[in-house]
């Protein structure tokens, strides 16, 4: 069998684009909902609990969606997500 070359993606001009690489770090730690958005885990909850009240570490539970400032970047680092 011959060797052939990396599929690549077509743009509307129908020249063939590299493919773009997913940022690993930013894989691990954001996710995107059903509608696109993207969700992060809450700061402030892996250590140094028992000063915290219950209540800030029962807020801190769940995801957030982040800034509307760094989502931009985000959908970048996350182009197949």
């Amino acid at each position: 069998m011959a060797a052939t070359a990396p599929r690549r993606a077509k743009n509307s001009k129908g020249i063939e684009m590299p493919k773009l690489k997913t940022h690993r770090g930013a894989a691990k730690r954001f996710k995107k909902t059903g509608t696109g958005k993207i969700v992060r885990a809450s700061a402030f909850k892996r250590h140094i609990l028992t000063s915290k009240t219950t209540k800030s570490k029962r807020h801190m539970r769940g995801t957030r969606e982040v800034s509307p400032n760094d989502a931009p970047k985000l959908e970048r680092m996350l182009p197949y997500k």
